[in-house]
């Protein structure tokens, strides 16, 4: 699996999954060949739902399948999943308290030459703003299959942000993901918790302070929230803080952590991710230097809170 795209492994694993269980649903808005999901209808049948370029009855069907017993997977371009369906999910499935899971897929600059109108950099903020939600940013093929597996198991609404192509291999199948960070690299000086396409970035970041003598901790904060508080609270008694993630920097993981730190044990904190822009065509290498998410950003920002 670790040569697997990410669209590859979310349809492996919705079709596994529909075996099993003949309440598993799984809902597209058109871009079934963009997620790879095509090849889920001759099997799943009538349980395999395309609406068309209808986000909001999408969600909509989804939560009538919910109230009937079903379980849906709900899955388009994280802008759609999110800011245009807000409304629909927070009373359909959040107030409402159903279990569906909602993917959304072409995180923040991975949409690359789709543009500003489909580069989602406030999705985590729409989601984690609904009372229950669970939220997700994937970093490997293993971590996105655990995430998948244990959404469809946990009842409530689950949101997952994930890129579509490949994606750092950083895991195997025998990895436990079941407090919601992972440390994947130890470290005496100070932390960074990164997410999703950022995970890679902060390790770069470590190996490059290493040779400088810095000693940084790098932990994958996949469940955004809840975010595993005693993890952070730990990690500002060692020291300063930098949270690095492909998102505006309102609202996500770096707030996340900061409210943390804020009322249980406040620490030097910088915050790497997107400050007050809005997306635009580019490849994703060149997007990371405009908005200044790379390894070298993150570099400069743990010598910031050290000094």
């Amino acid at each position: 699996m670790k040569e697997m795209e990410m669209r590859q492994v979310y349809a492996q694993t919705i079709l596994e999954l529909s075996r099993k269980d003949q309440r598993v649903v799984a809902l597209e808005a058109d871009l079934s060949s963009s997620m790879s999901t095509n090849q889920l209808k001759e099997e799943m049948k009538d349980r395999y739902i395309n609406v068309g370029i209808m986000e909001a009855e999408q969600v909509g069907a989804a939560a009538g399948l919910a109230v009937t017993g079903f379980i849906p997977f709900i899955h388009t371009f994280a802008p759609f999943a999110s800011r245009r369906v807000f409304d629909q999910v927070f009373i359909s499935l959040g107030y409402a308290q159903k279990h569906a899971i909602i993917v959304g897929s072409d995180a923040g600059v991975t949409a690359e030459m789709n543009g500003g109108t489909h580069m989602p950099f406030e999705d985590v903020a729409l989601m984690r703003a609904i009372p229950k939600n669970h939220v997700y940013d994937v970093s490997d093929p293993y971590e996105f299959k655990a995430v998948l597996e244990h959404c469809y198991q946990a009842p409530g609404l689950h949101y997952i942000r994930t890129i579509r192509k490949q994606a750092t291999s950083l895991y195997d199948a025998q990895t436990n993901f079941s407090e919601g960070v992972i440390t994947v690299r130890e470290g005496t000086d100070t932390t960074i918790f990164a997410t999703g396409i950022m995970v890679a970035e902060a390790l770069a970041a470590a190996e490059i302070l290493e040779e400088q003598g810095i000693s940084v901790k790098v932990i994958d904060a996949f469940r955004v929230k809840p975010l595993n508080a005693a993890a952070v609270v730990q990690a500002a008694k060692m020291g300063p803080i930098v949270t690095a993630e492909n998102h505006n920097v309102i609202g996500g993981l770096g707030s996340a952590v900061a409210e943390i730190t804020a009322e249980q044990y406040p620490t030097k904190l910088a915050r790497i991710g997107v400050k007050e822009q809005f997306g635009q065509v580019g490849k994703a290498d060149y997007l990371m230097e405009v908005y200044q998410l790379t390894c070298q950003d993150i570099v400069d920002a743990v010598k910031r809170v050290l000094n």
